[in-house]
């Protein structure tokens, strides 16, 4: 299986992940536990051992913006490398067991591995991109686009059947893509009567690729 996402070419190999969990603490967290608040302290890089996590931006009314759902081998916190705030929160989405690799030992591990340093430049550069597309999103794309840019970036194809294999609420689509969860429940709507997507409990499958605007 293959998703189509840049998060998912960035994911640590098992070379690597040997390598720096030499400067790790191994921890385990149960689900819906928040591993860090924005505007907290930064002191530690989180590497994904099992388990999901969402990463979030909130306001002083408690909406919230989803901004990436990450799995093994992912990390977080790479604003560790830095000492500045941490510029998200993140809550794990299942029981996960993670590596937390303090920041002066993440910072001598990246000057001392170059093949690390490479991998976390293109993590970075990973980001980046992702958040220009999300912007390019929000700004030139209505909440239809959004979502089926979602549902497309998501999936995976096995056996000739096209799917999102993520158990997607439509609350967190809505978060994810920045509008109401009534206005996803339209599009679901007019997705599934067009033809174009089939809900099951487990995953939404794509029966073909919904048109750029509706």
């Amino acid at each position: 299986m293959k998703r189509a996402t840049i998060e998912s070419v960035h994911t640590l190999s098992a070379a690597e992940l040997e390598e720096i969990s030499g400067h790790a603490v191994p921890r385990e967290f149960r689900a819906r536990t928040v591993l860090m608040t924005e505007g907290d302290r930064t002191d530690a890089l989180y590497i994904i051992i099992e388990g999901r996590v969402r990463a979030y931006v909130s306001d002083a009314d408690g909406r919230e913006a989803t901004l990436s759902v990450m799995g093994p081998g992912e990390y977080f916190g790479e604003l560790a490398f830095d000492a500045g705030p941490r510029s998200a929160s993140v809550i794990t989405l299942e029981p996960c067991r993670v590596l937390v690799v303090p920041s002066a030992d993440f910072a001598s591990f990246v000057k001392r591995s170059p093949a690390f340093a490479m991998h976390f430049i293109h993590r970075l550069i990973g980001r980046i991109r992702t958040l220009t597309n999300n912007v390019r999103s929000l700004a030139l794309m209505d909440a239809y686009g959004r979502v089926a840019r979602l549902l497309l970036e998501g999936a995976v194809t096995e056996g000739g059947v096209q799917f999102v294999p993520e158990k997607l609420t439509q609350a967190e689509i809505a978060s994810r893509v920045g509008c109401s969860r009534e206005m996803v429940s339209r599009i679901f709507k007019d997705l599934v009567e067009g033809g174009y997507i089939t809900v099951h409990s487990d995953r939404i499958v794509i029966n073909r690729k919904p048109p750029a605007r509706w």
